[in-house]
Formats: structure tokens, C-alpha cells, sequence
């Protein structure tokens, strides 16, 4: 093998369709769980007897994460479904590309609810001020985690494509 070629599957175009397919919807199980935690949690909190003390400003929030999680399970939930009704009509190239970009999109929206849950969990134990901090400190993670550290691994694929085997 030449050693400054990367390494190049041998597959089809169809195979590599359906291995990215395999992919996301392994990417999507993994997150899907997480997101169903979170929604149980999110379900029960109203019942529980401190909520009816919480002020109308922490409501609005809860109901703003609750719907923000319940829209992004939704989203990940929807490459299956529209797999479902696209079965066989081999359109799963465009299934593909709609199904990741709802996946891009159904994370972006449970990253937020989870940057809105940790504000309105702070708030509820330390107030506004601790609040902000550490809605702001998750934000920040979240950033870093979902856009800088992909755009880093990129920008060193298409430098140094090795990188693009991690």
C-alpha cells in the first residue's frame, strides 16, 4: 500500500449506503436510550410535591426542555419510520441524507433541552446566579464537544487522512 494514499474501502456504492445506513442507526439506538431516560424523568417531575412550589419562570423552563427533548426524540426517531415507508423503493441514498441530517438536528435540539435542564435543575438548587453558570459552562461543553471537536477532526482529515480512521 502506498503510504501517502489513505486506505479506500473495497465496496460498492450500494454497500457503502448501507454500511453508513448500519452506522447511523447504531449512532441512533445509542442515543435514543439517553433521550428516553431523559424523557421519563422529565414526565414524572410535575407529580412529584415540590413542583406545584416552583415559580411560574421555572415552570415555563421545564416545559420548554420537556418539549425541546420530546421534539428531538421525535426527530431520532424518524429515520426508521421514514425507512419503513421508503422499504424497497431503492431511494435509500435519499434516505440517508435525510435520516443524518435529522439526526444532526434532533441532537442540536437535546443538547439545548440538556443545556435547559441543567439551568432549570440549578435554579431549583441555587438560584438564578448558579443557574446561569452552569447553563453556560454545559453550553460551552456541549459546543466544544459537538461542533469543535468534529470540525477539528475534519480539518485533520483532509490534511492528514489518517486521521479519518479514528
Amino acid at each position: 500500500m502506498d503510504v501517502d494514499r489513505p486506505r479506500e474501502r473495497d465496496e460498492t456504492e450500494a454497500q457503502r449506503i448501507d454500511r453508513n445506513w448500519i452506522e447511523l442507526l447504531q449512532e441512533l439506538r445509542i442515543v435514543q436510550t439517553g433521550g428516553q431516560v431523559l424523557i421519563g424523568f422529565l414526565l414524572v417531575v410535575p407529580f412529584q410535591e415540590r413542583f406545584a412550589e416552583i415559580s411560574w419562570g421555572a415552570r415555563a423552563l421545564y416545559l420548554v426542555v420537556l418539549s425541546l427533548t420530546l421534539i428531538s426524540s421525535v426527530m431520532l426517531l424518524a429515520p426508521v419510520m421514514i425507512h419503513r415507508a421508503v422499504f424497497r423503493s431503492h431511494r435509500k441514498d435519499r434516505v440517508l441524507r435525510l435520516s443524518a441530517t435529522l439526526a444532526r438536528a434532533g441532537l442540536a435540539i437535546l443538547s439545548v433541552a440538556m443545556v435547559g435542564l441543567v439551568a432549570l435543575i440549578f435554579f431549583l438548587v441555587t438560584g438564578t446566579a448558579g443557574s446561569l453558570v452552569a447553563a453556560a459552562v454545559m453550553a460551552v461543553f456541549v459546543v466544544v464537544m459537538l461542533f469543535v471537536i468534529p470540525a477539528r477532526l475534519r480539518r485533520g482529515a483532509v490534511t492528514n487522512p489518517y486521521v479519518a480512521e479514528l
